[in-house]
């Protein structure tokens, strides 16, 4: 089996102590009725909230400790190249078997879901998830305003130092999708943009609540700087979660729009 970083992985034929390091992978075995096979994830797996709260932890997306995995004994890990840190990683994979997900736009996010539900026995399960993320995904294309195609958006997804996605993100791509055109078109990774150095003003500001939580009070105070744009709390887990959480993004994409 290959992983997304086109790694030969040797995996048991059916694994049976799975540990997941990424949220959302997290709620995407939960989702393929995992429940007895997975025996540790991060402190910041907070979907489903019955695994947050009964599942070893095993440190954070980051900082993971190894002595808590080698405990669990796990027969695969399955991480993400981003979300995690390089070298740990690579330790692991001197004792275990790790798969690493790259996704940075919506074709990555199926492959890895149909790969996941593939080399842990729910092919099914996997496929039927795709299908109806791809529904969603089409029927949201189908009804998006024409009126909304290339308007400008600034996502924001953290502040001092204010930045924003670059078009090599997973948010990126997502907010395509809606038909917006964001304003780092052309950056890479996370590019630092203050609502001062703008240099066209947006027509849409969103603030995402995740990673940095923004209030209503970062809202009011960009609003009374750009009283022409209009500036919207988001639900970040909606733009950024690959995995089963897709399942009801494109219709939340599909009622902000309409709101816009």
């Amino acid at each position: 089996m290959f992983d997304q970083l086109n790694r030969f992985i040797q995996l048991p034929a059916s694994p049976e102590r799975i540990i997941s390091l990424v949220p959302s992978q997290t709620e995407l075995l939960f989702h393929l009725g995992l429940e007895e096979k997975v025996v540790g994830i991060t402190k910041f797996c907070v979907h489903p909230e019955l695994w947050f709260c009964s599942k070893t932890k095993v440190g954070g997306t980051k900082n993971i400790d190894i002595e808590k995995i080698r405990a669990l004994k796990p027969d695969l890990i399955i991480a993400n190249k981003e979300e995690n840190n390089k070298e740990i990683l690579e330790e692991l994979m001197q004792e275990f078997p790790v798969w690493i997900s790259d996704v940075t736009n919506v074709k990555n996010a199926l492959e890895m879901i149909d790969a996941i539900s593939n080399i842990t026995n729910r092919k099914a399960e996997g496929k039927k998830l795709i299908d109806h993320i791809q529904n969603e995904r089409l029927h949201l294309h189908a009804t998006r305003p024409s009126h909304l195609k290339g308007k400008r958006v600034c996502y924001y997804i953290w502040k001092d130092p204010w930045m924003t996605i670059g078009d090599d993100t997973f948010i990126y791509n997502m907010l395509a999708e809606t038909g917006l055109q964001p304003i780092s078109k052309g950056q890479q990774r996370y590019p630092i943009i203050p609502p001062t150095d703008f240099e066209q003003i947006p027509d849409y500001i969103f603030l995402s609540s995740e990673p940095f939580p923004f209030k209503k009070e970062d809202l009011n105070n960009i609003q009374s700087m750009y009283p022409t744009s209009k500036v919207v709390m988001v639900d970040g887990e909606h733009f950024s979660w690959y995995g089963s959480r897709m399942k009801d993004s494109f219709k939340y994409l599909n009622e902000l729009i309409a709101t816009l």
